[in-house]
């Protein structure tokens, strides 16, 4: 390894290696307690690939992905990250890095190809690898037992989550599940964000299946006034039904936690106006509490109820006895915040959708400032201390209930024309990840019982509408050289921290950059 061009390197990314903390105080691993696990997050298809091999039936989105104008690059999730042939390579970038936990969600129609009825064992047997991979390296599986994707069958025959028939076939895939993996699984969560794959299906239609109705999207089928709601009480009953299955047959001699995970962002008033306050209230309890009120205190949020009306679907006393305390902990994606206005002329207007029902509007922007750092997807910004304000208030609203951040993370856009080493210099991300954990640890000094925090994510993947173009990984994937893996500036931030390190050093990023690239003429 040369030394002139180790020194040339130096140059090029001089002052942008040290993460500063800002307040001079240390910040490391330590901050936190001693039982706090630290973690990555992934999802099946966004990682997987192998989308029909070893008899896989195709999902929502392998079917979706593929229709023309869907994918902003016009790519799919056909491969992905190609974790299905990677996972060891993975594994191993896991156990470098030093985390604890893995997150990662099971393709449904990996392990019931038609949603129901035969079981795939060449599916069964790729997660058996997976989940004996991770143990082997003393890293836990954290299981999502549904992550966006659905067995394309139950859209096809029944119209899935807007038939209850999808209670019983998912109640039975969970427990195939549960009795598959439980032996090692101990942690596992019914859904990821129901709050956001509902809307996105069922009121935007820019999700599969595609169901809107005018003026709120173009789709061919469906009512944005009725059907997210719908489709959220379906996906409720489906979660207490999994829980309950889990609680009476299986957690007893497994072992294991089971929970739920949800979008949360934060929103502050855009003006001191007493509305505007009363708006953040109303899209808080939209946003955070639509799944949440249900599983922690049995109904849902009074200000739904009140706004939404006879479009809101009601909770029986059977269902009320199922779904309250329907947890074991509660999973929180944060990744952004807001500025709530008063929108209440929405009122009596005669097309209602969720948006509208919760009267208020939202901005990024106030007085001309973006209230964080712009992320992409380009609607998105990152807003650190949001999370503090996330976990008090679910704190607050839920009696201090069992929380795992679940996701959290910063985008930027894809551009492969830049030389490799601007491509890894992630200043940004290392940055975001160490804010948000400083805010993270100051609520758990004063008493958020958060047990853990994964970062969303290990690799760049297949994010959803974008495709390729938004980059969320620790890891850059060259989609040009059989999606080799490289780690970025926050890779190494992470690794730093999670070893008890306060910084991450120049010297030994540069030694080992120069040494895995020797001889690579995109070096610079």
């Amino acid at each position: 390894m040369a030394l002139d061009k180790i020194c040339y390197v130096a140059l090029l990314i001089s002052g942008f290696l040290y993460v500063t903390v800002g307040d001079g105080v240390e910040f490391s691993r330590k901050a936190f307690p001693s039982n706090f696990v630290f973690g990555v997050a992934s999802s099946a298809y966004q990682y997987e690939g192998g989308y029909i091999e070893d008899r896989k039936g195709l999902s929502n989105w392998d079917v979706f992905s593929h229709l023309p104008g869907k994918i902003a690059d016009g790519k799919n999730g056909d491969i992905a990250a190609d974790e299905y042939h990677r996972y060891k390579e993975d594994v191993e970038i896991m156990v470098e890095m030093g985390v604890d936990v893995y997150r990662f969600s099971i393709a449904w129609s990996r392990i019931f190809p038609q949603g129901s009825g035969e079981m795939n064992p060449l599916g069964v047997q790729y997660y058996n690898n997976l989940i004996d991979a991770l143990l082997s390296k003393g890293i836990q599986p954290f299981v999502t037992l549904y992550h966006y994707d659905i067995p394309q069958t139950l859209e096809v025959q029944y119209g899935s989550w807007l038939n209850p028939q999808i209670i019983k076939d998912f109640a039975n895939y969970a427990e195939a599940c549960y009795r598959m993996f439980g032996d090692r699984v101990k942690y596992w969560t019914t859904f990821n964000e129901p709050n956001v794959f509902t809307l996105k299906g069922y009121s935007e239609g820019n999700y599969p299946p595609s169901r809107c109705s005018s003026p709120f999207g173009n789709c061919t089928a469906g009512n944005s006034s009725t059907e997210p709601y719908t489709v959220g009480h379906n996906v409720l009953r489906a979660h207490a039904s999994a829980v309950d299955i889990y609680r009476r047959k299986y957690q007893g001699h497994q072992g294991g936690l089971i929970g739920i995970v949800i979008s949360t962002e934060w929103y502050e008033p855009l003006t001191n106006a007493p509305e505007d306050a009363d708006a953040a209230d109303r899209i808080l309890a939209f946003h955070n509490a639509w799944f949440l009120d249900p599983i922690v205190l049995g109904e849902y949020p009074p200000i739904m109820q009140k706004l939404v009306g006879k479009r809101m679907p009601k909770i029986t006393e059977e269902l009320r006895h199922k779904l309250h305390g329907s947890f074991d902990f509660l999973g929180l994606n944060y990744y952004s915040a807001f500025y709530a206005r008063d929108a209440s002329y929405f009122v009596n207007s005669p097309i209602r959708d969720f948006h509208r029902d919760s009267l208020t509007t939202l901005t990024a922007e106030k007085d001309g400032t973006l209230i964080g750092p712009l992320m992409y997807p380009p609607h998105m910004t990152s807003v650190p201390y949001g999370i503090e304000k996330v976990v008090d208030y679910i704190k607050n609203r839920y009696s201090n209930p069992l929380v795992f951040i679940t996701e959290s993370g910063f985008g930027n856009e894809r551009n492969d024309n830049l030389p490799l080493l601007q491509v890894l210099n992630d200043t940004f991300r290392a940055d975001c990840i160490e804010n948000t954990l400083k805010y993270l640890s100051k609520t758990i000094r004063n008493g958020a019982n958060v047990r853990g925090y994964f970062f969303w994510s290990l690799l760049d993947n297949f994010e959803w509408l974008f495709g390729y173009s938004s980059k969320f990984g620790m890891y850059h994937i060259d989609l040009k050289d059989e999606l080799q893996r490289y780690p970025k500036l926050s890779a190494y931030w992470y690794r730093s921290f999670l070893k008890g390190n306060t910084a991450v050093h120049e010297e030994e990023f540069l030694r080992e950059y120069v040494g895995r690239h020797e001889g690579n003429d995109n070096l610079t």
